[in-house]
């Protein structure tokens, strides 16, 4: 009886961490109003600024912990939605990950306007770190050996994002 219970308890582990593994995209269809993670407040809403208008706030100081931003998502990590990125005038990479890998987004979210509330920093990325999201992006073996150098890029970690018009 206790080796039945033993080899039961390791198969609803077994069971538990397998299930927790597999993420897949979400691909739910998206509208405007869904809300991400904590959402955005309404009063939050009315402050946004532009991805612009965040990175040269970004020359003055290293990071703003409670940004809040808008813009229209270009990318969406196809594989589960855990990164996207956001349109910028300068044609900077603006890089979205979602606070703690605590919540998704539709791989809909593309082309889609949005406000983002978290942290933003400039931040230095590593060659490896910049070919594993090209990777992810579905980009070609040419263009991921094509990353040689360091980059840098706008990264924000959004702790709630909301789909607007």
């Amino acid at each position: 009886m206790k080796k039945f219970f033993i080899i039961l308890l390791l198969a609803a582990f077994g069971t538990a961490f397998a299930q927790e593994e597999q993420k897949l995209p979400i691909t739910d269809p998206v509208s405007v109003g869904d809300s991400y993670g904590e959402g955005v407040s309404d009063d939050a809403l009315k402050t946004a600024v532009s991805a612009d208008q965040l990175e040269k706030m970004l020359n003055d100081s290293d990071q703003i912990e409670d940004a809040v931003v808008y813009g229209t998502v270009t990318e969406v990590c196809p594989k589960k939605g855990c990164w996207a990125t956001i349109d910028t005038e300068s044609d900077q990479r603006f890089f979205v990950k979602m606070k703690d890998y605590g919540f998704f987004v539709s791989t809909d979210l593309k082309g889609k306007n949005i406000v983002l509330q978290g942290k933003a920093e400039n931040k230095s990325v590593s060659v490896e770190e910049m070919q594993h999201y090209a990777e992810d992006a579905g980009k070609s073996e040419e263009e991921i050996a094509a990353i040689t150098e360091p980059g840098k890029e706008v990264r924000f970690l959004a702790s709630g994002i909301r789909v607007v018009e």
